[in-house]
């Protein structure tokens, strides 16, 4: 999918030559729809590069329930961490839509990123990136509502894998009402309140696994001036 935000995936920032001797380092591998490309505590031994398709990154909490951490889709790079930290993984990541990913193992990886100071330079803005956002994403929990975190959810996704024509945004939405809650730490409830409302407004469409807004401006007004 082409995204409004192009060009910010780790993969989309590198050049020719450096795609090229990336490739020649892993392996490609597609994923059907819900297939499992690692799981939570699993000895890390790769990277994940999507070349095409969304995979949703989850944790398992003590009690069973089931966390969206975050969604990530193509030209993105995912179980990077866990290679220089824990050596496990720590999180699963499942494909939610057929996935063709690059597979790296981490000792070539690294030994690449050696080897190209602009994939590097790449990598480091994207991992800084991250943290960047996950911080954000936690102070905005404090001072927000979940009606305001999912309306910035949305526009967050807009901006990465949108399609924008004429005025509105199109977005394919590859996750359920309950996914969407976890990932902007909100209810089901409201997600469903909020999309009904949305949609009274005319802020939003939504079909199946898809969601078109209309007025980004109006949505931007509700997420608030945290967005």
């Amino acid at each position: 999918m082409q995204g409004m935000g192009s060009g910010q995936g780790f993969w989309t920032l590198l050049s020719r030559d450096e795609r090229d001797a990336l490739q020649h380092l892993g392996l490609p591998r597609d994923y059907p729809p819900g297939a499992t490309l690692c799981l939570e505590d699993d000895p890390s031994t790769h990277v994940f590069i999507l070349l095409a398709g969304w995979v949703k990154i989850l944790s398992t909490t003590s009690d069973g329930h089931e966390m969206v951490l975050a969604l990530r889709g193509d030209g993105d790079i995912a179980g990077e961490v866990a290679g220089e930290t824990t050596g496990r993984r720590n999180a699963t990541i499942q494909a939610v839509d057929t996935v063709r990913a690059l597979i790296v193992r981490h000792d070539r990886f690294s030994a690449f990123l050696d080897a190209n100071p602009g994939a590097s330079h790449a990598f480091r803005r994207i991992v800084t990136q991250k943290w960047n956002d996950a911080d954000s994403k936690l102070r905005r929990r404090a001072v927000t509502t979940g009606a305001q975190r999912l309306a910035a959810l949305l526009l967050d996704l807009a901006e990465q894998h949108g399609r924008e024509a004429d005025g509105v945004i199109h977005l394919v939405m590859p996750l359920s009402q309950e996914e969407l809650a976890s990932l902007a730490g909100t209810s089901r409830a409201t997600v469903t309140r909020a999309f009904g409302n949305w949609r009274k407004r005319r802020l939003i469409r939504t079909g199946h696994r898809r969601i078109t807004i209309l007025d980004p401006a109006g949505l931007r007004k509700v997420a608030g001036p945290h967005q």
